[in-house]
């Protein structure tokens, strides 16, 4: 061994040591932050704000997605010495809503997987998970109309959002795609596979499933067949990949909110999510939209979905760029108000940090 490589190595041992010790008293500020503070101890808007800092300063020559992730976990486990956290997902073990969840919580809380979104909604309300996740709408597919039905009639509020990835996988306990004589997969993953799964795998029957986790574990127990999931999936089940990031846009991207009983303070770079329903006459819509305009205020998202409660009628789900105590935006609320026949903020919370 070369004396130049020798040093080296001493000179990260004696790093590693500074970086433990740092750590360390990074923990015990955090403990003594959980014993002076009440009440929730986890804020979405001061977690985005120290790592959007970090990302900015970083002198390299890591990337800054790099930094984002190590101090992700760091103040996961910080927060995991003051305040335990139960976070609860559409589940089971290996969707992508699991690995939204671990991207925005790190991996100190306890992930409860659940079976159906409208159980992760029950399951907040009820005091049983501190945060929930659930997926809201897809580049590919659009929007997740179960979700946005359980914003608007249930009284948790968003307090932070997750944007993840999409990449999915031909996965199989085979060397080869030969021997298959079956494809499972979640419905939305097929859709976003179409066009590759018609030039290579134009003859398979393809199985929908529950989900992309359940269509790995299907996979794993049939020797005879594949499965289309992610990475976490692949890893969970034991399966090889026959093929990678298969998903006919290479964009593909999934956005999740997390749900709680608590808002977010303003992070200086936010987004707040609001329902309305226009009143049935000429111009109405108009009408709702031209305070914001007026305002200044940027609209980013308009989704419009049949009421439950009458035929023909709609709600419309909006994001604006802003937090709700921004006086812009809460100039354009307050007339926005006025003139709808519903409004309910559902919350405004930190814009995706990492």
């Amino acid at each position: 061994m070369s004396d130049e490589l020798l040093n080296l190595r001493n000179r990260i041992d004696s790093l590693d040591e500074e970086i433990l010790a740092r750590l360390s008293e990074r923990a015990r500020c955090a403990q003594r932050v959980g014993e002076i503070k009440q009440g929730n101890i986890y804020r979405p808007e001061r977690e985005a704000q120290v790592l959007r800092r970090l990302a900015d300063i970083n002198p390299g020559p890591l990337p800054g997605g790099a930094v984002q992730r190590i101090f992700r976990e760091i103040m996961s486990a910080c927060l995991g010495l003051e305040q335990p956290l139960k976070v609860a997902y559409l589940g089971p073990a290996g969707t992508f809503s699991e690995s939204a969840s671990r991207k925005h919580f790190g991996s100190a809380p306890s992930f409860l997987p659940m079976a159906a979104i409208d159980e992760v909604f029950r399951t907040v309300e009820q005091g049983n998970a501190d945060y929930g996740v659930v997926p809201v709408e897809n580049s590919t597919e659009g929007a997740v109309g179960g979700t946005l039905d359980l914003l608007l009639a249930n009284p948790l509020k968003v307090c932070g959002e997750v944007k993840l990835r999409i990449h999915q996988h031909l996965l199989s306990r085979a060397d080869g795609i030969g021997g298959a004589k079956r494809l499972y997969s979640h419905a939305q993953s097929l859709a976003q596979c179409h066009e590759w799964l018609n030039r290579n795998l134009a003859n398979l029957p393809r199985i929908p499933v529950a989900s992309n986790a359940e269509a790995a574990r299907l996979a794993a127990e049939d020797p005879e067949s594949c499965a289309i999931a992610g990475e976490a999936a692949a890893e969970l089940y034991g399966l090889n990949k026959l093929a990678s990031n298969i998903e006919d846009d290479p964009n593909n991207s999934t956005r999740f909110l997390v749900i709680a009983h608590h808002e977010a303070g303003p992070s200086g770079k936010d987004k707040t999510s609001i329902v309305c329903s226009a009143p049935n006459r000429p111009g109405a819509m108009y009408g709702l939209l031209e305070p914001l305009a007026r305002h200044g205020v940027d609209m980013t998202k308009l989704q419009s979905r049949p009421a439950k409660g009458g035929l023909w009628e709609y709600v419309f789900y909006v994001d604006l760029q802003g937090h709700q105590s921004d006086a812009d935006v809460a100039a354009s609320l307050k007339e926005l108000g006025e003139r709808a026949a519903f409004v309910k903020v559902l919350g405004s919370y930190p814009v995706a940090a990492i």
